[in-house]
């Protein structure tokens, strides 16, 4: 018996963190069998038809500073963001309606829009006598959403669709990465759980889904260890999609249950080569019942950093799977 099969042997099984024994990438079980393309395609069709009300996220909450405001593209609009006096997050067009300045580039001073091509100031309150109006947005504490109407198309609702979270013992981190490709083939991504540890090997292993969508219980369930080097998180997770640019991963048993992993897809618009370009962006809400994680909180900053590159390196890959689709996508339009 070698070293490691000794220390594994001997690893308490009652830790949150399991000793795992090397597995060879290419000695997993094939997963392509599963992974029918006919059951992704029936969970992305029932995602892609639920509402949205015509909201998109479009940063992170703490992207949106007091001091200063923030330029985004959603849905081929330019918007602004910043935040009024009590720190309630204003979006509005960002043109200026006076002469088109980019306001991204405007001061705040009192919560108030102040342009820095001919002084015009923009409040948050009203619309400006050029017709300048202030957009619906919404500050869920994790992300800021604004609300295109144009764009959406559907029936309006007052607020996002938000999916329930943990809410107290939480850390967060957000993600985001910009790829060449649509909404649904970021959905679609993750609508394939059956990729996971061949795509992703160093973040997951043992992976293994045990049940998948239906009309009436549409949701994926998956058993699968988060690695963490030579050790691993064993969980189980729940899949589903509560509108139609989002889904979000729930741990339902194991460490940290109640944790959230949702992934919103927003459409930016098209790129100089006439290509769409999407916006994925992901929230890590972890949450945890055990007193380390409330120790661990303190060092928040340098974890929740550590999440973000961890998202990171997981979305270089996904983004390029999702652009993958789109590309095959557009070759089946153009034959």
């Amino acid at each position: 018996m070698s070293f490691g099969d000794r220390w594994r042997q001997h690893w308490p099984k009652d830790w949150p963190l399991q000793a795992l024994p090397p597995t060879p990438w290419a000695t997993q079980r094939p997963t392509y069998r599963d992974a029918a393309p006919a059951i992704i395609d029936a969970a992305l069709d029932r995602a892609q038809r639920r509402t949205t009300g015509n909201w998109y996220v479009f940063a992170a909450s703490s992207d949106v500073r007091i001091d200063r405001p923030l330029g985004a593209t959603v849905a081929g609009a330019d918007i602004v963001a910043w935040r009024d006096q009590n720190r309630r997050l204003q979006v509005g067009p960002r043109s200026c309606p006076h002469l088109g300045a980019d306001l991204a580039t405007a001061a705040v001073r009192r919560g108030t829009l102040i342009c820095r091509w001919h002084g015009l100031s923009l409040d948050s309150e009203d619309a400006c006598e050029f017709g300048w109006t202030p957009l619906p947005c919404h500050d869920d504490g994790v992300l800021a959403w604004v609300r295109l109407d144009a764009a959406g198309g559907e029936l309006p609702l007052e607020a996002p669709v938000i999916a329930a979270r943990p809410i107290s013992d939480t850390m967060h981190a957000v993600t985001r990465v910009v790829g060449v490709c649509e909404p649904c083939d970021v959905i679609a991504n993750r609508l394939d759980p059956w990729h996971g540890t061949w795509l992703h090997p160093r973040s997951f292993t043992r992976l293994e889904v045990l049940t998948t969508p239906t009309p009436e219980v549409d949701r994926f369930l998956v058993a699968v260890t988060f690695r963490v080097g030579p050790l691993g998180v064993p969980v189980v997770a729940e899949f589903t999609s509560p509108e139609a640019r989002t889904i979000v991963m729930r741990i339902v048993d194991g460490e940290g249950i109640g944790s959230v992993v949702e992934t919103h897809a927003t459409p930016i618009g098209l790129g100089g080569d006439g290509r769409p370009r999407c916006a994925v962006t992901e929230a890590v809400v972890a949450h945890s019942d055990r007193t380390g994680f409330r120790a661990a909180r303190r060092a928040a900053p340098l974890l929740t950093t550590l999440m973000r590159y961890a998202g990171t390196q997981l979305w270089r890959d996904d983004i390029a799977y999702a652009e993958r689709l789109y590309h095959v996508r557009s070759r089946q339009w153009q034959s």
